[in-house]
């Protein structure tokens, strides 16, 4: 058989340096669905094609947001950066227009307990390049930590001299030479709004805006126009003279820098690696993952063990990038205590195998074009329960089957005395509701850490997660069963992302992570 020690990562397998996923690691499962799986990114659509809002594209919006969220950084001290402090200052003048708001709105569905909104934010500046013109694919590191309150007013204005955006850069870690080609990449679409700045606008503008280039998608037509002298960028030729900062910042070294950045490879080299290291630009005390890439092997979110019918129903999915083979998938498993199953382990062949699901626009440029979804459910004999589990993948092509254990670790259900239950759950139109079962007769306390998203507040929302403490009831429409006495939760709230279930049984501590119920299907 050839073992493979653990989930492999994808096309970028013999590259070095990349994220290795250890199951269960909700971190780097939220941001490896989102980065490359349709139905969990459904925000990374909204960019292609450069779709247009407010006169401009969603891209340009949120290619804005993310620099004026890593702006507040100061290299001297490691302070700010990328942690989504943007949710409590964009109603500052620097960051005036609607789309500071409403690209945080796109982005406040997504974040769960292990990630917050400045990894969704990273994330949009990166589908933003692609999705826009085409522009170079940007690597994704992930594991931001969200501020909790504003960071300096340190945006760069147009009306600033060079020496205060030469300071400013340079406070933000990029010298003078990178903060031209930073700003001619950040500014190859979009534009300036004449509702938002008449003092820079001066002239009427149909459209509602002077764009920086005349071709709208992410490319150095924004410095080939400004080098022939046929731009129109407003910051460069706009009638009010103390606001052409582009022009300021672009021939503040003779032009060399743009000179440079003429040839379009050259651009698109240069802008992956700065917009690159904008967005990994975070406090000194965040450690991000190394680059995340396709998972060649995953076991999915919908993992669940609960009581059934005096057995456990034990389901899983493994998650496979599409290759072309005719794969079938076995799932193995041995027993928590006792015996019950052979030397070589339980097994049971998929129920459903669902083919074809649509990869995101990332994941295609990376080669990878669907995944395949082999679903298992098992029923657990009450008694010894399980204690891990693996899988066999076979080519059937007379090959040998490969092993995917979790790096040689295997799947490791830790715990099976508190439980999250879907088929006692209710997912309606009335509200949601968990059910857990503990296994003990004992009363216990059941709470629930609970992570919202969406807008918070009146006039001037903050749409950054929340976390609330929810309680659980003795629940008298289902009766002990299986040795399982099941509990209740209040109402969960509205926008709710994942919560962690806690209760001290018989003396220990438990928790278990568990996503939205309708992540899981439920």
């Amino acid at each position: 058989m050839l073992r493979l020690t653990g989930v492999v990562l994808g096309l970028a397998s013999m590259a070095l340096g990349v994220a290795v996923f250890h199951w269960p690691d909700p971190m780097l499962d939220t941001l490896e669905d989102s980065l490359y799986v349709n139905h969990f990114s459904p925000a990374s659509t909204f960019a292609l094609n450069c779709t247009a809002r407010d006169n401009s594209t969603i891209a340009a919006q949120w290619l804005r947001l993310a620099y004026h969220d890593m702006a507040t950084h100061n290299a001297t001290t490691g302070l700010g950066g990328m942690d989504g402090s943007i949710a409590f200052e964009y109603t500052r003048a620097q960051n005036i227009g609607p789309g500071m708001a409403e690209s945080l709105i796109d982005f406040a569905v997504s974040p769960n307990q292990y990630v917050g909104m400045s990894d969704f934010i990273a994330m949009g500046a990166v589908n933003a390049v692609i999705g826009c013109g085409g522009g170079p694919v940007i690597p994704f590191r992930g594991g931001r930590k969200d501020a909790t309150e504003a960071g300096p007013a340190t945006v760069p204005e147009p009306q600033q001299d060079l020496a205060s955006h030469i300071d400013s850069f340079k406070d933000q870690g990029f010298n003078e030479t990178e903060m031209i080609s930073l700003v001619a990449c950040g500014h190859s679409f979009g534009g300036v709004r004449k509702v938002d700045f008449p003092l820079i606008v001066t002239e009427d503008v149909p459209t509602g805006i002077q764009t920086f280039a005349s071709k709208i998608g992410f490319d150095n037509t924004v410095v080939t126009e400004y080098l022939s002298g046929s731009t129109e960028n407003v910051l460069v030729v706009g009638s009010n003279v103390s606001t052409r900062s582009d022009l300021r910042i672009f021939s503040s070294d003779n032009n060399a820098t743009m000179q440079r950045l003429a040839s379009l490879d050259t651009f698109n080299q240069v802008c992956a690696d700065l917009i690159g290291r904008m967005i990994d630009t975070v406090p000194s005390d965040v450690q991000l993952t190394e680059p995340i890439e396709p998972f060649d092997y995953k076991v999915t979110l919908d993992t669940m063990l609960f009581p059934q019918g005096g057995s456990l129903a034990f389901l899983t999915t493994l998650r496979i990038i599409e290759n072309g083979k005719n794969q079938t998938v076995t799932l193995f498993w041995k027993e928590r205590t006792g015996t019950f199953c052979p030397s070589e382990g339980c097994s049971i062949s998929a129920f459903h195998v669902n083919t074809g699901v649509e990869a995101s626009l990332l994941a295609t440029l990376k080669g990878v074009q669907s995944f395949n979804q082999h679903s298992f459910n098992a029923s657990i004999d009450l008694a010894t329960s399980i204690s891990h589990f693996w899988f066999e993948v076979g080519n059937n092509d007379g090959s040998a089957p490969i092993i995917v254990d979790n790096h040689g670790t295997n799947f490791t259900i830790d715990q099976d005395v508190l439980i999250f239950d879907p088929r006692r759950s209710s997912f309606t139109i009335a509200g949601e509701f968990m059910v857990v079962g503990v296994k003990t007769s004992s009363p216990v306390d059941v709470t629930a850490f609970v992570t919202t998203t969406g807008p918070i507040g009146g006039v001037n929302p903050i749409p950054m997660p929340s976390n609330t403490t929810i309680s659980f009831t003795l629940d008298s429409a289902h009766p002990p069963a299986d040795g399982y006495t099941f509990y209740t939760s209040d109402r969960l709230p509205n926008r709710y992302s994942s919560s962690t279930l806690h209760a001290t049984i018989d003396g220990q501590a438990y928790s278990l992570w568990v996503p939205t119920l309708s992540a899981l299907g439920v």
